[in-house]
């Protein structure tokens, strides 16, 4: 039997709903899933069942109370993954974007092919903002594939973002997995034809193998993370790894047809030419227009955006221009951060150890000026291991005394630079933090010098414990305040043996059953960079796990910098100590980043900060780049850069004082000529910089989307998808008419309206679909949900938002159950209701309609045949024939109606059964008001996309007829209710 669908009809098969493609032929349709992507098509043959996909109409006996119809009607919207409005995507996705996360995707709308600079504070969402452009232009068709380049460590939390929340599958191409992937390729052919979405190293993919390869087959759209480390100034040498990062994405960037979305936090790095570069690959006009003039700040105004906290922290207010606060978005971000600066001093042990050691390392550095310059260099890398790891720990300090100096085997100075560098000094746009975080070496093979350096290291191993490494006694003392008043800190360490050491001297070891100074409920770990990227994630959630629900539990993580960048900690921790000062400022305000972002629910974040008061080097680099880095980021509200030959002229000038004249007399530092020629250039550079940066903010603001074209669209999708105001109502009805304890404010969040529910009496059929979502054993043991009004929520909580899978799993029980009279449990959604209220003075009628509309939505890749979903309320008074509409917002209010009486099931049934037979009569109202929406979608759709005329040509809307009546609500004035066993 041949079918006889056409193209854009909608069909039920297979026990889901899909869209008939044009390809489909007589004998054979070609159907892609509702809501579905072109990887889900899938082809049908006519032996198997297909059908119309319609409703059965609703049944006159099945009456429900007064919540039915708006239970129904959001459980319907949540459920839409093709959403009526002119975003393609947002229906389908597993995250809530706030409003001021919209506009960097309405610019990228307005262009033909997308070129971005998303550059927006850290903490604000920016992987969000990404990956909402990307999963738009992936749904309109404007883009076949994605490519993310990024560092290693952040591959796989960008897989996982992309995937959890896009629902985007991508490959990870790294050199660990390309030989896997390359196996599976046919002869000749390339792992980016075969993957069409990846995640790719950028250290990887910069050499010049596989560079090529990329270039050549190169997804249509790339997104670039931390792009500010993907430019070099123009004085870079070629061979650096910033200029072989450039070269690429400048490759990358030449094919004008490409879509390319640069996102980082920081794209000043303090010089104006690498800023220029950045912009150059975006357009390459903006590399050298004037931007002080008009004409080049419009220019970049259609592909910059960059806001600070303050800028969206309220938005979509009156002060935004808007006529009153209707769609105000409030963003809870921390309001501050608390430094506090603590300083300890070395026992008379470990100031011995110290004064040997850098005897010991000035000799050498002075006996190598005299052997040449390699010899030089080598061992002034091995004096800065020597210090930085002793002030560090004894367990780094023993460590580098009995490793080999890294730069020991160059063959020249240029070779001893390149090769001790990285691993002691905290460079801003080093290649990656994996690996930097071991000790590194001091020894240099040389008999005696050998010797001499094993007793040093015995002396070290012999200071271990809080009784002489007093450093330790310290943090021990100001963890303890943290924990006192309820903080989860994080211990930021240079080394991993130092991390190590303070694991093992703070943990509870329940085996020996020994007790940490900590106390015993609180749980310490650390993680380093021995451990992979998603084991590092794992140790975090066993940590928390761990922890456990106890009010009295507290965690303590002790982490190298292998998580001071990518991995966001805010839903477990809240305070940061610095254990080692960086040598760079931007590492500590990338640790703190970590914690201090969007779903921090504490308000002020601390932030400690140890440092030696006698060592000879922390209280210089806390007083020259710590504080100064701070001053700055206060007056302008974001972190200014250093350049990394700056701050490294200023340590090296404190490390040639202390090799020179010993720990005495530091003061005197600060009158040397060499330090003082080496900060005033800092101070100098860091201002210009600082000042840039202000002026940048300032004039180059995010302009090109006004808060009224937000707040349109915003009203629209919430229109469409349903506001948190009724997903909060939805969510506790729902669960209260099905059986479970709702407990009021936990007191745990700063949103109104947080809650919790225990599930265990509830139907099975919903315990079932929660079990999968909250873990079994949440379920079985009838533990408390967490239900939080902010959508970041951490691990175990729920998010009262559609996108989140409790309110989705919730929400698809209530629509089955409404949908099948024969369910089991409580069903407090029915498809009809007959309700006596004071709310209305003749009879009316409410409708819940679904309407589906056909979009032909053009794209570069030719035209997408679409279907987008939309559920009105329509109310009518009187008889349907001749019935008096209601406004929208007339027919919406009926949700609020209460019953004032009840009313008698018989004729409560007689009066739905005869409305019902009735309805044919309203069927053309329902047409002429779907062709009303489809003109309204059909604008909305030319609407964001007006800047670009070729996007919106051929664009087209058409309403399916005829429209699903889903539910039918009769209300009545209280007087024309009929007293039990009066006829009707």
């Amino acid at each position: 039997m041949a079918f006889t669908y056409s193209a854009g009809s909608l069909v039920k098969a297979r026990g889901r709903e899909w869209v008939v493609l044009p390809e489909s032929e007589p004998d054979l349709l070609v159907l892609r899933p509702l809501g579905g992507s072109d990887d889900d098509i899938a082809a049908v043959f006519p032996f198997e069942p297909v059908e119309e996909a319609r409703f059965a109409p609703p049944e006159p006996t099945d009456l429900g109370d007064q919540r039915a119809a708006g239970l129904l009607r959001t459980a319907l919207r949540v459920g839409f993954r093709s959403g009526a409005g002119p975003f393609r995507s947002l229906a389908g996705i597993a995250v809530e974007p706030r409003a001021y996360q919209l506009v960097p995707l309405l610019m990228a709308l307005r262009q033909k092919t997308v070129r971005m600079l998303i550059s927006d504070d850290v903490g604000i969402g920016k992987t969000i903002e990404a990956g909402l452009i990307a999963s738009e232009m992936l749904a309109q068709g404007e883009a076949t594939g994605l490519a993310v380049l990024c560092s290693p460590a952040l591959a796989e939390q960008w897989q996982q973002e992309l995937r959890s929340k896009f629902g985007i599958d991508a490959e990870l191409v790294l050199s660990s997995t390309v030989s896997r992937l390359e196996r599976g390729l046919d002869l000749g052919q390339s792992l980016f034809d075969r993957y069409p979405n990846v995640i790719v190293s950028t250290d990887f993919i910069k050499s010049t193998r596989h560079r090529d390869d990329f270039v050549r087959h190169c997804p249509d759209l790339v997104i670039v993370d931390e792009a500010h480390t993907c430019v070099a100034a123009d004085d870079t040498s070629a061979n650096s790894q910033n200029q072989l990062r450039y070269e690429l994405l400048r490759r990358v960037a030449e094919d004008a047809e490409r879509h390319l979305l640069l996102v980082t936090a920081t794209p000043h790095s303090g010089k104006e030419s690498a800023f220029r570069n950045l912009l150059g690959l975006v357009k390459p006009e903006l590399a050298h227009v004037n931007l002080e003039s008009e004409t080049g700040r419009k220019l970049l105004a259609q592909h910059f955006v960059a806001r600070k906290r303050a800028d969206v922290r309220q938005y979509l207010t009156k002060e935004d221009g808007l006529a009153d606060d209707s769609l105000a978005e409030r963003t809870a971000f921390p309001s501050d951060r608390f430094f506090k600066d603590e300083t300890y001093k070395l026992s008379p042990e470990y100031r011995a150890l110290l004064d040997d050691a850098i005897d010991y390392a000035s000799e050498r550095v002075e006996q190598a000026g005299g052997q040449g310059k390699r010899e030089a260099r080598i061992a002034w890398w091995s004096a800065i291991a020597l210090l930085r790891s002793l002030v560090s720990s004894p367990a780094a300090a023993a460590q580098t005394l009995t490793t080999r100096s890294a730069a020991a085997i160059a063959a020249s100075a240029e070779e001893a630079d390149k090769l001790g560098a990285p691993l002691n000094s905290d460079a801003a746009d080093s290649d990656a933090l994996e690996g930097m975080d071991v000790a590194p070496g001091a020894e240099t093979d040389e008999g005696p010098v050998k010797s001499q350096l094993a007793e040093l290291a015995e002396l070290a191993a012999q200071l271990k414990g809080p009784e002489k490494d007093l450093k330790l006694k310290a943090l021990i003392k100001h963890l303890k305040a943290l924990l006192a008043d309820g903080y989860n800190p994080i211990v930021f360490c240079r080394y991993i043996p130092t991390a190590k050491y303070l694991a093992e001297q703070l943990a509870n070891d329940p085996e020996t059953k020994k007790r940490g100074p900590l106390g015993a409920k609180t749980v310490v770990k650390a993680v380093t960079g021995e451990l992979s990227p998603q084991q590092r994630i794992e140790r975090i959630e066993a940590l928390a796990a761990e922890a456990g629900e106890d009010a009295a539990a507290r965690r303590v993580l002790i982490a190298t910098d292998c998580l001071s960048e990518g991995v966001n900690l805010q839903h477990y921790f809240d305070a940061v100590v610095h254990y080692d000062l960086a040598w760079n400022p931007t590492r500590h305000d990338q640790r703190e980043g970590r914690v201090d972002r969007y779903g921090q629910r504490r308000d002020e974040v601390r932030v400690i900060t140890l440092y030696g008061d006698d060592n000879g080097i922390d209280g210089k680099v806390l007083e020259v780049l710590i504080k100064k880095h701070r001053q700055i980021k206060k007056d302008l509200g974001i972190s200014v850069s250093v350049p990394d030959e700056l701050s490294t002229g200023v340590t090296d000038a404190i490390v040639e004082w202390l090799l020179m004249r010993g720990r005495e007399n530091e003061d005197a530092l600060f009158s040397a000529d060499a330090f003082k020629v080496s900060t005033a250039k800092l101070d100098s550079d860091w201002n210009s910089a600082a000042e840039r940066e202000r002026q940048s903010r300032s004039r180059f603001a995010q302009r090109s989307i006004h808060p009224e074209e937000v707040a349109r669209e915003v009203a629209s999708i919430r229109e469409a998808l349903g506001g948190a105001g009724e997903i909060r109502t939805f969510v506790r009805e729902a669960l209260g008419a099905l059986g479970a304890v709702l407990r009021g404010a936990d007191g745990g969040g700063r949103e109104s309206g947080d809650f919790t529910a225990q599930v265990g009496g509830t139907p099975a059929g919903l315990r079932d679909a929660l079990a999968p979502v909250v873990g079994a054993e949440v379920v079985e043991k009838d533990r408390e949900i967490p239900f939080r009004g902010d959508p970041a929520v951490a691990r175990g909580e729920a998010a009262l938002v559609r996108t989140d899978p409790v309110v989705g799993a919730l929400a698809s029980h209530v629509l089955n159950a409404a949908l099948d009279t024969q369910a089991e449990g409580a069903r407090p959604a029915r498809r009809c209701g007959v309700i006596t209220t004071d709310a209305v003075s003749t009879r009316t009628t409410l409708l819940l309609v679904r309407y589906r509309f056909h979009l032909t939505l053009p794209s570069r890749s030719g035209e997408r045949q679409l279907v987008a979903e939309d559920a009105r309320l329509l109310a009518f008074e009187g008889a349907p024939k001749n019935g008096a509409w209601l406004t929208p917002e007339q027919a919406t209010a009926l949700l609020e109606a209460a019953a004032s009486e009840n009313t008698d099931p018989h004729f409560g049934e007689r009066t739905m059964t005869r409305i019902l037979g009735q309805l044919p009569d309203v069927n053309g109202y329902l047409e002429t008001y779907g062709d009303e929406l489809a003109v309204e979608l059909d604008a909305a759709h030319r609407r964001v996309r007006a800047a670009s005329g070729e996007i919106v040509r051929g664009l087209s809307v058409t309403a399916q007829k005829p429209a699903d009546i889903l539910g039918a609500y009769i209300y009545l004035p209280a007087a024309a209710s009929v007293p039990v066993g009066v006829s009707a």
